[in-house]
């Protein structure tokens, strides 16, 4: 069984549509910058519950390929996978790339897992057929990130959560800048209805968003 996880920050926000390569070279860069204390910041953030959503988003077996945009988070990454127990903590290969155009032949993979990824890429429907054209027919796709509610109460907790937990949280790190993106890039992100119709008219023969965290994450689960 071979699997892919991805996790690859790219270009957000409409003003950079119109830049693409020089964006691609910004995220890069931003998401360099917060790698060490990227998993520090959200066991706080989230009171370690990101841990526990990524753990329902992947469980595998057999090899394992992790691509990332950023190679300061896959330098950290790598740098722990020997510190692990697991022994399928070993079988992870690491690759830098890009999410609308993944190094990788058709069919190649038995599961992907996108984490806090897709939100990030411009081109939201190529990254969907990127996955789409390296899975193995049956298999699945498991995308975590942030929902885009569509209940008032939720959307306003969310927005309450990053400008008064994220960005002061991130401020004692020097982050705040690079955190302040988030509450946009979430408006400009697709519902979890938006993310099922995407996921079939890519060619996805199943599509289900599910909400956890209270409504704040999203899952979406898609079978070719």
């Amino acid at each position: 069984m071979v699997s892919l996880q991805l996790s690859v920050p790219n270009i957000v926000g409409s003003r950079f549509k119109r830049r693409p390569v020089r964006c691609a070279v910004e995220r890069q860069e931003l998401f360099n910058r917060i790698a060490p204390v990227y998993d520090n910041l959200n066991d706080l953030l989230s009171l370690g519950q990101h841990r526990i959503w990524k753990r329902m988003a992947v469980s595998w077996s057999g090899l394992v390929k992790g691509l990332d945009f950023s190679k300061e988070q896959l330098s950290i990454a790598s740098s722990r996978q020997y510190l692990l127990s697991k022994a399928c903590y070993n079988n992870i290969e690491w690759v830098e790339g890009d999410a609308l155009d993944l190094p990788f032949s058709n069919g190649y993979f038995d599961a992907i897992t996108m984490g806090y990824g897709l939100r990030n890429v411009v081109d939201k429907r190529q990254a969907m057929r990127e996955m789409f054209r390296v899975l193995k027919p049956g298999s699945r796709v498991s995308i975590l990130d942030f929902n885009k509610t569509t209940q008032l109460l939720t959307a306003m907790f969310q927005e309450w959560m990053i400008d008064n937990v994220v960005v002061p949280t991130a401020t004692v790190y020097g982050l705040a800048k690079e955190y302040q993106y988030l509450k946009t890039s979430i408006k400009e992100f697709l519902t979890g209805e938006e993310l099922e119709k995407l996921a079939l008219e890519v060619g996805f023969s199943k599509a289900r968003h599910y909400e956890i965290g209270g409504g704040l994450m999203g899952n979406l689960v898609a079978t070719r």
